[in-house]
């Protein structure tokens, strides 16, 4: 397994949880951005600096992506193909994305699309918190615990 982390607009606090994370199962780990990130020294941790441009991290994880690997991200569309790979995809807040939910969560992100195209406002996500972190950091131990399981 290797994590793919969709890094532009992961929270710092998400990022601290996977840099402790890699280290302690010893797991490859990279960040895919379109700026500069900068990252504890490891040996399994790696960053790539990505063209700007719309999508281009995505697109990048998704070609690189492998049967298995884990994609930490929450864009949902990333996210749909991510499991279409047959990657696994975690969301910040801890939300593991599964074929059965990935269906609705896009129709909802469409139906928001359009609601803001009409002139609707909509909000945007409330700040992550302690228990967003901790369900975040629970699933990804449970992840990587089946992971090590496996080998």
């Amino acid at each position: 397994m290797h994590i793919w982390v969709d890094a532009d607009a992961c929270p710092a606090v998400i990022k601290d949880i996977l840099y402790r994370a890699a280290e302690r199962a010893k797991i490859r780990m990279t960040l895919v951005a379109n700026k500069f990130l900068r990252t504890p020294p490891s040996l399994y941790i790696r960053t790539l600096q990505v063209a700007r441009g719309f999508d281009a991290a995505d697109s990048h994880i998704v070609r690189e992506l492998q049967a298995g690997d884990l994609v930490i991200t929450a864009d949902i569309p990333l996210a749909a193909d991510v499991l279409a790979k047959g990657g696994h995809a975690l969301n910040p807040r801890g939300e593991l994305y599964t074929p059965d939910s990935i269906e609705e969560r896009l129709a909802l992100r469409n139906y928001l699309d359009e609601l803001r195209a009409s002139g609707v406002q909509t909000g945007g996500p409330a700040a992550l918190d302690r228990t967003d972190r901790k369900r975040f950091a629970d699933q990804l131990d449970r992840l990587l615990t089946r992971q090590a399981g496996k080998s």
